[in-house]
């Protein structure tokens, strides 16, 4: 089966659903609605979710699809069924069937395999999976068909040759790892265009890296345009790349909303003089020791300790960057007084297995001890 052209409108910014606004410990539903309402008066009609994103698929339920049912055919609901945690054909089918629950019974736009990698992929071959969602497509179950990568360009390239019914890939393409020699960002993207295939940006501002006041580039880019916002010059970089069908945004609050369309609303390509300006934030990224964590919380569900790794690695990193151990070592005190401390890591590298950027979190729960504790 060849790929089939994706037709659908669909605005270049995407609203992700990993990491909402909450209260508490669960999706602050009344915000991420005005959220929501503010995006799609922008233009903007791709949602995307996941399987193992805590409250997801139920908050786009009750934010959107409930509140947008006679507008549903301008609206492209996205989700995805992660093969790290398949073991059986009968687990892809019971997801399946618990995300169209959790979506209230909709169909689903974009379905996506998630966190493909040569292990993965493997899986998927062994358990059907791609068979299953060719059948689901057929059904009229979901729209379009294609998986979410994190893995070697030679594989990317041997994965697509071998499945031309995929009709949309999700890499991560930054400009912090366009030419990261793990992250391959440039030759994913070269992989994808060299077999026609659209492409859905995911961690366009590499887990707020890219977006924060706090980044180690924020004074440097605010003195080259003191006019825009650090994370404008990320989501520009993305979205100007060849083939994007979309550039994934996973926004916690109005403010970055707000930003991201006004962006989005007057998009241009970045100029020779802004390209040479971002080459020199990559140095001065790439100069600051750290740990390149996106916040993605694969690792978290997991755990048997209940570490917040990610949360963990913030700290660990802003301590070397701001020196603020007496803030950050309060900050450390709070958030585990209900979940794990990085002592409690017993080794057992399940977390590894399953991280996209292949860090080694056992070595950086022995730093966070050492650190904080």
């Amino acid at each position: 089966m060849q790929n089939t052209a994706i037709t659908e409108k669909i605005g270049k910014l995407g609203f992700g659903y990993m990491r909402l606004p909450t209260i508490g410990d669960k999706p602050d539903i009344d915000q991420v609605c005005k959220m929501a309402d503010a995006f799609l008066e922008s233009g903007g009609t791709y949602f995307d979710a996941a399987y193992i994103y805590e409250d997801a698929e139920e908050a786009l339920r009750d934010t959107v699809l409930k509140r947008y049912r006679g507008d549903r055919d301008k609206i492209q609901v996205a989700t995805k069924v992660s093969m790290h945690m398949i073991e059986t054909h009968e687990n892809l089918v019971s997801v399946y069937e618990t995300q169209l629950e959790r979506l209230g019974g909709d169909r689903i736009d974009f379905y996506l395999l998630h966190g493909i990698n040569s292990m993965t992929s493997k899986k998927a071959e062994d358990l059907g999976a791609w068979g299953y969602l060719s059948e689901l497509k057929s059904q009229g179950a979901i729209k379009h068909m294609g998986f979410s990568y994190h893995g070697t360009a030679d594989d990317l390239d041997e994965i697509l040759a071998k499945h031309p019914e995929t009709e949309f890939v999700q890499l991560q393409i930054n400009y912090l790892d366009w030419d990261n020699p793990q992250i391959m960002s440039r030759r994913l993207h070269e992989v994808a265009r060299k077999h026609n295939i659209p492409i859905v940006i995911m961690e366009p501002v590499r887990g707020g890296l890219l977006a924060s006041e706090a980044s180690p580039v924020a004074k440097f880019l605010h003195s080259a345009n003191p006019d825009v916002s650090i994370a404008s010059w990320a989501m520009r970089f993305a979205a100007q790349q060849s083939g994007v069908l979309v550039t994934l945004s996973g926004m916690t609050s109005m403010e970055q909303m707000t930003d991201n369309i006004a962006t989005f609303s007057d998009l241009k390509p970045l100029t020779a003089d802004e390209s040479a300006i971002l080459d020199e934030a990559v140095k001065i990224l790439n100069s600051v020791p750290r740990i390149d964590c996106t916040d993605c919380h694969y690792c978290v569900k997991g755990c048997p300790s209940n570490i917040l790794i990610p949360k963990m690695i913030d700290l660990l990193n802003d301590s070397t960057v701001h020196k603020t151990l007496w803030s950050l070592s309060r900050l450390y005190g709070i958030l585990t007084r209900r979940t794990g401390k990085a002592s409690d890591c017993t080794a057992c590298r399940a977390c590894e297995e399953i991280c996209p950027q292949k860090l080694d979190i056992v070595d950086a729960m022995a730093q966070v001890t050492t650190v904080f504790e």
